[in-house]
């Protein structure tokens, strides 16, 4: 992870690891007990020309109107990243640690929807992280030299390590690379876990001599003990670093996009478009009937990430160079059942950096629209895009930092 990626003009989204809490955000009243409210939501702000912060946690209940600010108020994040996530009523928040030991810390909602701290502990600087069953399940991936990744359970309850184990991802790869794990997704009672195949050595770390496939991992779970590997030649790798590929749908079947950026030795170099594939639910294998090539219904551009909707919707991250896995993205909606696409209107024209995608949690309770955090040289404000229309509209604004993640809290 570079640095020059965050702070104000960064928001891939990651986070997890929190502070010490300060006085509550006074620019909204504090929701009663039994008021209707269904859900909070923790805004986390990469304060601007702040040293040893990561994130100022905020909480609301509404999205759609208002300002909130980190000047004086929320939870700090201390360290340079982090990277957040909810699973069984709780908020998770982990130290990205650049190699050492990173801070995994448990919060809560009180009875006002306040967060409140119940655990802290330590565990390894990891790269993937994902809910599955009771646990939050974590992969280190190392990119060179140790030839195997470490694997974590984490119990969500319990807020403790209670289980890990190791995959040589030398072996799994097969081809005299190593497979790096993109991301990890329950799928039923396995795991599946895309990869890139790298070449994992300087001066071209990332670079593959395999850019035309993709390839998924299948885990039994809570063993982790490898079931198969699936592979498809219609697209390059499904998701990227850090970059969650996989959303599973109401109907139990798994949808997988490749942002087709495949390199070697700093080139695009990759001949496959831009697209998404599925795997029928109950079956380990590519559905060879189905193939969503976005990159040509787009009118030729590539997908950086994406946050399911519900229904088969996704709001997608299109990269702003046409034919390139490059330039500011520009937001989308797709149907991946009817196989069709439609630019969000209402948006900037271009943004600096948005929240996070990775956490799928952003859409509203009626499952009507979704909520982005958009920086812009003029500030930073949550978009509330209609699902059915495709149109944004300007709502809170965030002042004192840039947006990283937008998580909900139940």
């Amino acid at each position: 992870m570079k640095k020059s990626y965050l702070k104000w003009f960064f928001v891939a989204g990651m986070g997890i690891a929190l502070g010490a809490c300060s006085d509550d955000d006074k620019t909204e009243p504090t929701p009663e007990p039994g008021n209707g409210t269904q859900s909070r939501y923790v805004v986390a702000s990469a304060p601007i020309g702040s040293q040893g912060v990561a994130d100022y946690l905020l909480t609301t209940g509404d999205l759609s109107q208002g300002t909130i600010s980190t000047i004086g108020q929320g939870i700090e994040q201390d360290g340079s990243y982090r990277y957040y996530l909810t699973h069984k009523g709780k908020f998770f928040s982990l130290l990205y640690g650049q190699g050492n030991p990173g801070a995994v810390t448990t919060y809560a909602l009180d009875e006002k929807g306040a967060l409140v701290k119940t655990s802290d502990f330590q565990s390894e600087t990891v790269q993937v992280f994902a809910p599955a069953g009771d646990d939050i399940l974590t992969i280190k991936v190392p990119r060179s030299g140790n030839e195997s990744a470490s694997w974590f359970r984490i119990n969500a309850d319990q807020s403790k390590i209670v289980g890990e184990g190791q995959v040589n991802i030398v072996n799994l790869a097969g081809n005299g690379e190593r497979a790096h794990f993109t991301w990890a997704t329950q799928v039923g009672d396995k795991v599946f876990a895309p990869y890139m195949s790298i070449k994992g050595a300087a001066p071209d770390v990332f670079g593959t001599a395999f850019p035309d496939s993709s390839w998924i991992a299948v885990f039994n779970y809570p063993a982790m003990t490898l079931d198969k590997v699936i592979k498809d030649n219609r697209t390059s790798f499904i998701g990227s670093y850090f970059n969650n590929g996989l959303s599973v749908d109401e109907n139990g079947d798994v949808y997988g996009f490749s942002p087709a950026s495949a390199t070697n030795s700093g080139a695009a170099t990759t001949t496959k478009p831009s697209a998404f594939v599925r795997i029928k639910k109950g079956t380990t294998e590519f559905d060879k009937s189905y193939f969503f090539n976005v990159q040509e219904k787009s009118g030729g551009y590539k997908i950086a990430n994406q946050t399911y909707l519900g229904s088969g919707k996704f709001l997608l991250y299109m990269y702003g160079d046409m034919g390139k896995a490059s330039g500011n993205k520009k937001l989308a909606i797709a149907d991946a059942y009817n196989q069709t696409f439609a630019w969000v209107t209402g948006a900037p024209e271009a943004f600096a950096s948005s929240s996070a995608s990775y956490n799928n949690n952003t859409v509203s309770d009626d499952k009507k629209s979704v909520f982005v955090g958009i920086n812009t040289e003029a500030g930073s404000w949550v978009y509330t895009v209609d699902i059915a229309t495709a149109v944004a509209k300007q709502g809170l604004k965030v002042e004192g930092g840039a947006i990283t993640a937008i998580v909900k809290v139940k």
